[in-house]
């Protein structure tokens, strides 16, 4: 790997890590029995994931932008933001990330998995499922939530009186956003890396009474978002900004 390459493998996978760790350890932290904040509800939830996200924005923006997303690295790439020769070292390092956020979390909370016995409790602590099943209808809800975060995250550069740093507070905004509003369809992933990575931990690790990993609705995660990451970066490229 060259120096750079390096870098940004580490911040991206650090970074991820410590997304996954805070962002699905809110949800272990209301959803399993013992655990002293259970039943904290959805709006702790969502609020704690915004904040999962911008706690390694904060530390790693300056170093990598702080993407922690494959789709999103995918869409800059292909507008130009970021070097095409960069992208594999990012989406191995938020792959990789995710699968160690997710570890750690079991690895936290595992007396709290063996005493609760609901399955999809267990599994909604590591990866997404829809409230409803419907493939078309989820697909869409997770590539519209993926579109308003990149076109949103594109967007702060339309205020230039945003300095520094203090952009990863409109981050935090635009992903409890999101939460709020559409979460409730398919669990909001917006990110293969915070889903997929997570989703085979879960299925590798020895819990029992685990409900199945659900291994059909996989690729809505991934390709949901890919396809609203692309639309978004596309719409910002071409709108008539004046």
């Amino acid at each position: 790997m060259t120096t750079c390459g390096t870098t940004c493998f580490l911040a991206e996978l650090v970074g991820t890590a410590i997304l996954i760790l805070l962002g699905n350890g809110v949800v272990a932290n209301v959803k399993l029995e013992k655990s002293g904040m259970k039943d904290g509800g959805t709006v702790q939830i969502t609020i704690a994931w915004g904040l999962a996200v911008l706690l390694p924005a904060f530390i790693f923006g300056e170093t990598t932008g702080a993407h922690f997303n494959p789709v999103l690295t995918i869409a800059f790439a292909v507008d130009g933001s970021l070097a095409p020769g960069l992208v594999g070292w990012y989406v191995a390092g938020q792959m990789l990330g995710g699968m160690l956020g997710a570890f750690l979390v079991w690895a936290l909370y595992c007396k709290h998995f063996a005493a609760t016995t609901d399955g999809e409790a267990k599994r909604a602590c590591f990866c997404t499922t829809p409230s409803i099943p419907c493939i078309p209808f989820n697909f869409l809800a997770e590539a519209l939530g993926t579109f308003v975060l990149v076109f949103a995250i594109k967007g702060i550069a339309q205020v230039p009186e945003i300095a520094g740093g203090l952009k990863y507070l409109f981050v935090f905004a635009i992903i409890v956003s999101i939460g709020m509003s559409l979460g409730g369809l398919t669990g909001y992933a917006i990110n293969p890396a915070r889903d997929l990575g997570p989703r085979i931990v879960y299925a590798l690790l020895p819990m029992a009474n685990k409900a199945p990993a659900n291994w059909r609705y996989a690729w809505v995660p991934v390709l949901g978002p890919l396809v609203g990451a692309l639309a978004a970066v596309w719409l910002y490229k071409v709108f008539p900004w004046s």
